[in-house]
């Protein structure tokens, strides 16, 4: 089974929306002037916005955990190192190139809750990245290094 991971709300973000919502039923339901009750009513809206656009956690398919996600780039001629890197140990990927080509990206997808990492390597075809490698699975302090 192929992995695949989807966004979806972390607690942080629902959080800040109830609390931008709160904020803003409280200044319009306060007695004041009008400007005020135009910021309530401007939080409000903001709080449902996010609320309905804010995803910045991943969850793995079939599974209830949720990971955070970090991207790194590199130019394209690293691509076997980095493919054999991540085969053997991801922490002897060299990271001296990091931000100088964005012919690869490397995604990461942890969580320091379950402790787990999944490691994937992709390919920047014309308009899209393409993996070109699988999920690799490591424990989050196996993969430290690159979340640096």
């Amino acid at each position: 089974m192929e992995k695949e991971f989807s966004r979806v709300r972390s607690a942080q973000d629902i959080i800040i929306s109830l609390i931008l919502v709160a904020a803003g039923a409280v200044l319009v339901a306060l007695p004041t002037s009008g400007s005020v009750n135009i910021l309530g009513f401007f939080l409000i809206l903001a709080g449902l916005v996010l609320i309905l656009v804010l995803k910045t956690a991943y969850r793995l398919d079939g599974t209830k955990e949720t990971y955070r996600k970090s991207e790194k780039f590199f130019p394209q001629s690293k691509k076997d190192s980095f493919t054999n890197a991540l085969k053997t140990s991801p922490d002897t990927v060299d990271l001296t190139e990091e931000n100088k080509g964005n012919g690869l990206r490397l995604d990461i997808f942890y969580s320091h809750k379950t402790g787990k990492a999944y490691c994937r390597l992709y390919e920047y075809i014309p308009y899209r990245y393409e993996p070109c490698t699988p999920y690799f699975e490591y424990g989050v302090d196996k993969v430290a290094k690159l979340l640096k």
